[in-house]
């Protein structure tokens, strides 16, 4: 993993590093990434998946039924919001670059 990549890596989670720190993070991920290598070597056909989103049943089974329930309508909801305007809550901004 080059250093370039390291700090691509930071400026995608919004992280300032030191050149320390980026050649510690490059050893950890490298790390990371040749254990994830040896994981993808082990044959796992006969393994039974222990819990998972896709399961055995049908595919068009369901929990439960959908059932449409009246909701708020807009003005109700955004009676308890700490600021709205034009029918939209505000949020203060959260992503700077």
């Amino acid at each position: 993993m080059s250093a370039e990549e390291v700090r691509y890596i930071a400026k995608l989670a919004n992280l300032a590093l030191s050149d320390d720190a980026a050649g510690q993070y490059r050893g950890d991920l490298e790390e990371i990434l040749n254990y994830a290598e040896k994981l993808n070597e082990l044959d796992t056909s006969e393994v039974e998946p222990m819990a998972q989103v896709i399961y055995a049943n049908a595919e068009a089974e369901t929990f439960r039924e959908d059932v449409i329930l009246p909701s708020f309508d807009a003005g109700t909801a955004l009676q308890s919001a700490p600021q709205s305007g034009a029918g939209q809550f505000k949020v203060p901004k959260v992503i700077e670059r």
